[in-house]
């Protein structure tokens, strides 16, 4: 049994001491509510190419109505006043934060400045932003 075990621990290590680092859970938290313009601009805007861009695959989208309460896997520096609110989370934890959406050009400019900050950004350098 001893003999078995030995090198199965081995390939177990091996593998272990090998493996990527694990990375926390990058998420971009959207808080809007019902009726709010900017947050149906976004929607129509970006919304359906978000998840094919870069900046999507790098913080994938969660979204939250502003007048639920907040989920407790989820840690702000303040609760969001006005929508949309974009939240930087990582594992749950307000990283950075954008209030309002300016329009598709200036958000995606304000929203790559904010994710150039994380680590995953890097990872994913080469393949350039959302038009990229």
């Amino acid at each position: 049994m001893k003999r078995v075990f030995s090198p199965l621990l081995f390939a177990v290590w091996a593998i272990a001491a090998t493996a990527a680092p694990v990375r926390a859970d990058l998420v971009l938290a959207m808080f809007e509510q019902s009726g709010c313009a900017y947050c149906i601009m976004w929607n129509n805007e970006i919304g359906p190419i978000w998840p094919k861009t870069t900046e999507g695959e790098v913080a994938p989208l969660r979204k939250f109505d502003l007048k639920a309460r907040l989920p407790k896997d989820v840690s702000l520096v303040s609760k969001p006043q006005f929508t949309p609110t974009f939240v930087l989370l990582r594992d749950g934890v307000e990283v950075d934060r954008l209030e309002g959406y300016p329009g598709e050009d200036f958000f995606w400019g304000l929203i790559g400045n904010m994710l150039k900050k994380q680590p995953e950004w890097a990872d994913h350098a080469e393949t350039g932003g959302h038009e990229g």
